[in-house]
């Protein structure tokens, strides 16, 4: 049976904010609700935050994303700071596993493969905290690079994202709002013809343009002001009304098994033994197990699955 459903659902934000060192990224991101920084740089020392500690490997950084997710109350933000040195971490775990020396040597571009599927995991693992109604603030530098249209002659500069090609178009559509962070400068001619910048005030763009990509889901004018007073709308709203167990039955949905096989396979485990349907299962278990253990459950029930058919 369809279940239709009219009219704007609240949840979370998902925020990603870039531009060129310096510019206050961090101390943006920093002003949002509630934050808790996961510093994976080590970029938050002279601020007055609450933080968690460098990750040093990948797998710690996602079981931190996680378990973030499954505590209700430690935050009302999670805050990635930045993209481009998780991003790192997820490559030295892709040539530690595949003992490779480098991303570039697996050859054919099979490596970027590898790492767009890691990081894929890694926004997976945010989405945990949408379903929990934490929004998620994710930082990172921008950098200049050459750009060609298919349709146009010629080349020319614009700012993008300090991630490979592959990590950087699904940061871009996983975001509900691309904020590109810079100085805004004019170019005037003086009365002697020559060409000078003027300007320099620190700007958030919202909006696409040629030199930069930027979105969002609300309306807000193009250029602001680089103050979190000026953003604060997105996240004035209230907190998500989805249920954890409605993320369950989501993920389900594209799953290669049924509630009921979740449900026998959650009692095998020791688990909710008075439970009749999923629904019978508390909030704190569905995040604290069900969300942080559903890709380990779902190649446990696949396995399983096909054993029973060999």
């Amino acid at each position: 049976m369809l279940n239709i459903t009219k009219g704007k659902i609240d949840r979370a934000q998902k925020t990603v904010i870039y531009g060129p060192e310096g510019i206050g990224k961090t101390s943006l991101a920093a002003k949002h609700p509630d934050p808790v920084i996961i510093d994976t740089e080590g970029g938050t020392s002279h601020m007055d935050v609450r933080r968690i500690d460098k990750p040093q490997t990948w797998d710690e950084l996602i079981a931190i994303v996680k378990e973030i997710a499954a505590t209700p109350g430690i935050c009302k933000t999670l805050v990635i700071d930045t993209a481009d040195w998780a991003e790192q971490l997820a490559a030295t775990y892709i040539c530690s596993k595949y003992k490779q020396n480098s991303i570039e040597s697996f050859g054919y571009g099979k490596g970027y493969t590898y790492l767009a599927e890691e990081f894929a995991r890694f926004l997976a693992a945010c989405d945990l905290c949408i379903a929990a109604g934490i929004n998620v603030v994710i930082t990172a530098h921008a950098k200049m690079r050459k750009f060609e249209q298919p349709d146009e002659m010629g080349a020319y500069d614009r700012w993008e994202m300090k991630l490979s090609k592959q990590s950087a178009p699904l940061l871009k559509e996983w975001c509900d709002h691309l904020l590109f962070c810079n100085y805004q400068t004019f170019v005037v001619t003086s009365e002697n013809d020559t060409k000078k910048a003027q300007g320099g005030k620190r700007v958030i763009y919202t909006a696409h343009h040629p030199a930069w990509d930027a979105k969002t889901r609300e309306t807000l004018p193009e250029v602001l002001d680089l103050d979190y007073t000026n953003i604060a709308a997105l996240y004035s709203k209230s907190t998500p009304t989805q249920k954890p167990i409605d993320k369950v039955n989501e993920l389900l949905a594209s799953a290669p098994f049924d509630a009921e096989i979740l449900l026998s396979f959650i009692k095998s485990k020791g688990h909710c033994q008075n439970a009749v349907t999923l629904s019978d299962i508390p909030d704190k278990f569905v995040t604290g197990w069900i969300l942080k253990y559903w890709n380990d459950i779902t190649e446990a029930l696949t396995k399983a699955s096909a054993a029973r058919n060999k």
